[in-house]
């Protein structure tokens, strides 16, 4: 039997749509292909994102900059020293983007005017940190992006 034009254009064709279908398939059922959302509630927390923007807001204009600094201990967090630290509450958040199961949160409780992560706790490669943290009924948040 002899292939026309016509009949090679079709072949060919199917050919490509095997193709594309064979790589869907197989990416849908790779479990190495990780396919979930960045965080579990994903669309409640957009719904409070603009609360994290006044947040940041308020931080600029209140002079509220905290320094993140890498030491032989872990990771110090070193708060503004005109705020008194006692009175300085909230939360830091680490996330980790190459695995999920390293991310942990841990409430703030100051005795100085720094904050320190344990060693321990961080392996190398990237992080997201959040401290949202609140003094006199104010609302602050710092993020950063680091490398440990």
């Amino acid at each position: 039997m002899k292939i026309n034009w016509g009949t090679g254009i079709v072949l060919a064709f199917i050919g490509f749509i095997t193709f594309i279908l064979y790589f869907v398939v197989r990416m849908s059922t790779d479990d190495r292909a990780n396919h979930d959302l960045v965080t579990d509630d994903y669309y409640k927390k957009e719904l409070a994102y603009q609360k994290e923007i006044d947040a940041e807001a308020s931080a600029s204009a209140n002079d509220a900059k905290l320094v993140i600094d890498k030491t032989e201990e872990g990771l110090t967090i070193i708060f503004p020293e005109d705020f008194k630290f006692k009175n300085i509450t909230g939360k830091v958040s680490l996330y980790r983007p190459s695995n999920r199961h390293l991310d942990f949160d841990f409430p703030i409780s100051l005795s100085k005017t720094h904050l320190l992560i344990p060693d321990n706790r961080l392996l190398d490669g990237r992080w997201d940190i959040a401290v949202q943290w609140q003094y006199k009924g104010k609302t602050f948040l710092h993020k950063e992006k680091l490398n440990y």
